[in-house]
């Protein structure tokens, strides 16, 4: 009897099992919608840190050994579940079924000024295109891939750089690893000669003394300037519909 008067006397206790880490692991990261650091998994499957990282780590190499339509990779300091390349026709023709709107080659350009250049003023942007690249620049930031970054000291303006989303999309981890801008540069001399003769400032052989005049030439129609030099706009947003 006085066993059963201390057993009843005990509150009941639930008793929880530490979750299994990698089917837990799998699970919040098959939902998730961005990478997720290593820390930030730890604190909700309850697992150090070290055991985490080398669960994920261990789950990366399995899914490429079986050979599965998804790999797990560590991007932008996160892990998240993206689709094989060899895939990528196939999920392309699943998401490119119907309209879908992508970016211009002008904001590629834009985006790619704003990645080597960053933190860069949309003035200095312009400057480098020579366009007006004030409605490009307003769709990277719509798009979550470019993000403001305080302002240049010297002239107030805006400062602009790209976002973790970015890196995302790009399938990199930091900025260290885009490649090289040097290898796809002309040569100083050739980028001299074509500045020189943009600015028209090559030299003209000179006339011999007694050689005679140059007739004045005709008045002719007036030239045509590209919408994509001195200070043009761009066309559109920064958008194209396929």
């Amino acid at each position: 009897m006085s066993d059963q008067r201390e057993a009843a006397a005990e509150p009941d206790t639930l008793e929880v099992p530490l979750v299994e880490l990698r089917p837990a692991l799998e699970a919040i990261l098959m939902v998730a919608d961005e990478p997720l650091d290593r820390v930030r998994l730890a604190s909700v499957v309850g697992h150090p840190v070290a055991d985490v990282e080398a669960a994920l780590v261990a789950l990366s190499a399995e899914y490429a050994e079986q050979g599965r339509g998804f790999d797990l990779r560590e991007v932008a300091g996160g892990w998240r579940f993206y689709s094989r390349p060899e895939l990528a026709s196939v999920v392309e023709t699943f998401v490119l079924d119907g309209q879908q709107a992508r970016l211009t080659q002008a904001a590629l350009e834009t985006l790619s000024v704003v990645a080597y250049q960053q933190p860069v003023s949309r003035a200095r942007v312009s400057a480098i295109r020579g366009v007006n690249v004030d409605g490009v620049m307003r769709t990277l930031l719509s798009r979550g891939l470019v993000e403001e970054a305080g302002q240049d000291e010297h002239s107030g303006a805006h400062l602009y750089r790209t976002t973790s989303y970015f890196l995302e999309r790009i399938g990199v981890s930091s900025l260290d690893e885009l490649p090289e801008l040097a290898p796809y540069l002309p040569d100083m001399e050739d980028l001299e000669d074509e500045l020189a003769s943009v600015a028209g400032l090559d030299a003209a052989p000179e006339a011999p003394a007694d050689a005679p005049a140059e007739p004045a030439p005709e008045p002719g129609p007036t030239p045509h300037h590209s919408p994509h030099s001195g200070s043009g706009t761009e066309p559109d947003g920064g958008t194209e519909v396929s």
